[in-house]
């Protein structure tokens, strides 16, 4: 049985780690670096970094930043924010990360995940998916597709981008599969809904598209206490929870949440000095 992972993330914002609720609402929760050497030594099974402004600041990720975290590092290290080719892409890998993320890049141009997929591998891709629940009305875009529970309950789930800024015309899970076929490896799926709540992550969607899709699913936003876990685990495919605030504030550490999910019969990597 492969065993479940947990990630915790790291939101920056210049230069900081930041987080909030429902994408909005920002506040600090510490030093980067410190952070990570953290959570690498708790035995956390991966880190991500997301650069959640640099999209809408029109830069690229923050690559010093990016070595410095990864040279504290013993675990796989994926890296968002900003990239739309390459050649970004390639110098991320060669600061330290294992993989890269990509949303709006993606979302704009999806030729780029094969692109990605083709120079660096489909193991080193991991497209992000930030999605929220809409009502349907006149104003969603009406190339939208739409599936049919969705119809027939009255919402759709769309995909966001720019930060959770921006609606486009994508059905959520028509475009996790798009991004499956282009050759992602893994996606991240966020819900915009329950994102910083601590209400439970968004099991119906994260299900759908887990139970659709071959490669693997990290479900994030909404994780608030080890029943959370369990439910994700337990009620979905995911292969992963991935978090922040919990961790970040020290609600919930790592190692703690590790042993209550174990005791559950729910299948983690532990260390010796959790």
């Amino acid at each position: 049985m492969l065993k479940k992972r947990i990630i915790p993330c790291l939101d920056i914002k210049d230069g900081r780690t930041v987080k909030g609720i429902n994408f909005v609402g920002l506040r600090d929760a510490g030093d980067p670096v410190q952070l990570a050497r953290q959570y690498a030594q708790q035995g956390a099974d991966e880190l991500c970094f997301l650069d959640i402004t640099a999209t809408v600041e029109k830069r690229e990720t923050l690559i010093p930043l990016v070595k410095d975290i990864a040279a504290v590092l013993n675990i796989p290290f994926t890296v968002g924010g900003g990239i739309n080719d390459v050649r970004l892409a390639k110098e991320i890998i060669k600061a330290g990360a294992d993989k890269v993320a990509v949303n709006s890049a993606a979302v704009k141009r999806p030729e780029l995940i094969n692109e990605l997929a083709q120079e660096l591998g489909n193991q080193c891709v991991v497209v992000a998916v930030d999605t929220k629940r809409l009502e349907k009305s006149a104003s969603n875009p009406p190339q939208m597709q739409k599936t049919k529970k969705e119809t027939e309950s009255g919402y759709q789930n769309t995909v966001f981008v720019g930060g959770g800024r921006y609606e486009t015309d994508k059905e959520t899970i028509a475009w996790c599969k798009e991004c499956e076929t282009r050759g992602a490896g893994e996606i991240l799926l966020t819900s915009m809904d329950h994102d910083g709540t601590k209400n439970g992550f968004a099991l119906e969607i994260t299900e759908r598209i887990a139970d659709q899709l071959s490669i693997p699913v990290i479900a994030s936003g909404g994780g608030g206490n080890t029943v959370h876990f369990v439910d994700l685990f337990s009620k979905t495919q995911a292969s992963a929870g991935l978090a922040a605030s919990i961790f970040h504030f020290g609600e919930l550490p790592v190692p703690q949440l590790k042993r209550e999910l174990e005791a559950t019969g729910i299948a983690v990597r532990l260390i010796a000095s959790s």
